[in-house]
């Protein structure tokens, strides 16, 4: 007998991620189709840096909602709109680039509902940082997941990692926005706690069997090829650095509802420089939740159980 959850959904999801990068983003984005406690709102297709080695090209927000697009059909889900934002950054820290996907986050904010809403970045900030800009009463209206960050003060940093991470490099002057500028909630999962979800490509292949998931193996299986194939051996594991955003979401504990087999911690902002690296100093005045260790096993098993044979 199979399980399923009658109650319906408990939480809104915005899921925005680079679909047209890292295939991490792509599981993510299948896991929360297939969640049932999830009413997903819609879907941000959104950009990469210029020159970017996963998509080079100039329209890779485009891209990325075509990509979701075919991903949300596999799962069976095109009730759910997928929304294109912009393909550039932002110019400066005092204006939005207005979009349709910076627009549905502030219709979705503002939404008559009784569902907490959680706004789920999985790559740079540039649509929650225009949807802020052009409407900051949304601050209060949701909660910011945030896949990116480097380190803060205290933790070592992994071989050769940049001082900038991926993810806000994106977007340095999005990052600053919503870290510095605004007042919004953020949960932040940075490259020290992104960097533990760890899957086993062998533990992978047999879990995702259906075309959805064969979908997902083939993009993941393609990125360690083409490594190889530049003479880079990836070893046998995928960062799934994208998934704690359905944890941290989608499997929150059932009574007092929260992440409650992960651990967190507040700690002020860091001040970010220019290029998204951080300067050293804090913000007394300002502090985000950042997610120290996840509990990936749950994450894990929980993905594996819902795309099997999907």
């Amino acid at each position: 007998m199979t399980w399923t959850n009658t109650a319906g959904p408990r939480i809104r999801v915005i899921s925005d991620n680079d679909y047209s990068g890292d295939p991490d983003g792509l599981v993510q984005l299948a896991h929360h189709a297939k969640s049932p406690s999830v009413e997903l709102v819609a879907v941000l297709g959104t950009h990469l840096r210029p020159g970017d080695p996963f998509d080079s090209s100039d329209v890779t927000a485009d891209n990325a909602a075509a990509r979701a697009s075919t991903v949300m059909a596999l799962a069976g889900r095109t009730d759910v709109p997928v929304i294109a934002g912009t393909n550039v950054g932002l110019a400066d820290r005092r204006t939005p680039i207005d979009t349709a996907a910076a627009r549905a986050i502030i219709g979705a904010a503002h939404a008559e509902s009784k569902l907490p809403l959680y706004v789920c970045c999985g790559a740079g900030l540039t649509e929650i940082a225009s949807a802020w800009l052009l409407d900051p009463t949304i601050a209060g209206r949701l909660t910011v997941v945030w896949i990116g960050g480097a380190e803060h003060p205290g933790i070592e940093a992994p071989p050769g990692a940049p001082a900038t991470e991926y993810n806000t490099a994106i977007d340095p002057i999005a990052a600053q926005v919503v870290l510095n500028d605004s007042d919004l909630v953020v949960w932040q999962v940075p490259r020290d706690a992104y960097r533990q979800t760890l899957a086993s490509m062998t533990d992978l292949d047999p879990h995702l069997t259906g075309p959805l998931g064969r979908h997902l193996f083939e993009a993941l299986d393609a990125v360690v090829r083409f490594a190889g194939a530049a003479g880079y051996n990836t070893g046998e594991t995928y960062v799934l650095g994208d998934s704690p955003l359905v944890l941290l979401t989608a499997l929150q504990s059932s009574f007092e509802p929260w992440p409650s087999s992960s651990e967190s911690v507040l700690k002020p902002a860091p001040v970010l420089a220019d290029d998204g690296s951080y300067t050293g100093e804090l913000m007394a005045d300002r502090r985000l939740r950042v997610w120290t260790r996840l509990d990936t096993g749950l994450m894990l098993s929980d993905l594996y159980s819902k795309l099997h044979a999907c």
